[in-house]
């Protein structure tokens, strides 16, 4: 069969996988601290017509391209100030709130900041995510807030205990649900903030917003329709080419 029709049929499917992770930028633009994902493509096999596979030339062909993975970008955003003191948003790139799964102690880390009040089952109030996790101090303990009359209000003791930590190669944090990532593999280890780092990296207050940028992502989303539609019409030019190939065979 004519390769055309695998090159336009892979072009196609790898540009629905785009298109799938700008959709998924675009439902998370009122998220707090989301980084938008980005797509990057690799081209498939190429090789030589009619010349050894080491030799120098300009007659290659090769099949397409796919997705070869996708990447997020972990700079600091904007903030915006939400008037409660539970909170937090964080001023430096690459770091992150350790936060605990109360049913099976699993760690992941967030950069949305935006905590609350909650008594658990042992009776005492913890600091928790919107997710139900515990959020972790610097020693990666669970904080444990004041019985105060049902208000969310936070001591200078308690903002003294948020843990901040960083990653030498954050491009290895994989996606989870609810706006956490977790080690793609046991090589990733968390780096906790020093003092004097973690002080300067805190923001009480505010939030950090969404990183998604709608004109960006609507711009991508024209450009992947395009290929798109590029792609289907190589798969429908070459079905015509071989309908009247086998026309003239008879």
């Amino acid at each position: 069969m004519n390769k055309s029709f695998y090159v336009g049929a892979i072009g196609a499917a790898q540009t629905t996988k785009r298109l799938s992770v700008i959709a998924n930028n675009l439902s998370n633009v009122n998220n707090t601290g989301f980084k938008p994902k980005k797509v990057a493509f690799s081209e498939l096999i190429e090789y030589n017509i009619k010349e050894p596979e080491e030799a120098v030339t300009n007659l290659q062909a090769g099949a397409g391209t796919r997705v070869a993975r996708t990447y997020t970008s972990f700079e600091a955003g904007a903030f915006q100030q939400s008037g409660s003191e539970l909170d937090f948003a964080i001023a430096k790139r690459n770091t992150f709130f350790a936060v605990q799964d109360p049913e099976n102690g699993d760690l992941s880390y967030t950069r949305d900041g935006h905590f609350h009040r909650a008594q658990m089952e042992d009776g005492n109030f913890y600091l928790m995510t919107d997710s139900e996790k515990y959020v972790l101090d610097t020693n990666g303990r669970r904080i444990r807030m004041e019985n105060l009359e049902g208000s969310d209000t936070a001591t200078e003791a308690t903002v003294q205990k948020i843990g901040l930590v960083t990653f030498q190669y954050p491009s290895r944090l994989m996606s989870l649900e609810a706006n956490e990532y977790v080690p793609s593999d046991a090589g990733v280890q968390a780096i906790p903030l020093v003092e004097g780092e973690r002080a300067n990296a805190l923001v009480s207050g505010a939030l950090e917003a969404s990183d998604t940028d709608m004109a960006e992502e609507f711009s991508h989303v024209i450009e992947a329709q395009r290929a798109f539609s590029y792609a289907l019409r190589m798969v429908t030019t070459s079905d015509e080419i071989m309908s009247t190939i086998n026309t003239l065979r008879g």
